[in-house]
């Protein structure tokens, strides 16, 4: 089993958020974060990252053949696309009224809403 290299799971995405590839082969692609694994401190975006799935015939595909599928990324390679401003941003954490913890923008300071 894999030793889990980060102490805390508080991530500054989350599932649904718009996100920009800061480096790697994808450098400057948006795209909608599908899921988010915590435990490897990895994200899976729509259509970035694609690796080709070799596939055995089986009952339910008969034909078999190559398939497309999105590859995990690394959290500290993507940043948050403001949905206001559309501009990426990063992310800090406060407490609202109510005192439950928000996300927002440090560019702009709004309020970031969830998904």
């Amino acid at each position: 089993m894999r030793k889990n290299s980060h102490s805390t799971n508080k991530l500054h995405i989350r599932r649904g958020d718009t996100v920009s590839v800061l480096s790697g082969n994808h450098k400057g692609k948006q795209g909608q974060v599908l899921k988010v694994l915590p435990r490897t401190y990895r994200a899976i975006v729509a259509d970035i990252n694609l690796v080709s799935r070799h596939r055995k015939p089986t009952a339910q595909n008969p034909q078999g053949g190559i398939e497309k599928k999105e590859a995990p990324l690394h959290i500290s390679n993507l940043m948050l696309i403001e949905p206001a401003t559309g501009k990426a941003t990063r992310v800090g954490r406060r407490h609202d009224e109510a005192g439950k913890l928000e996300r927002y923008s440090k560019k702009t300071g709004n309020t970031i809403q969830n998904g």
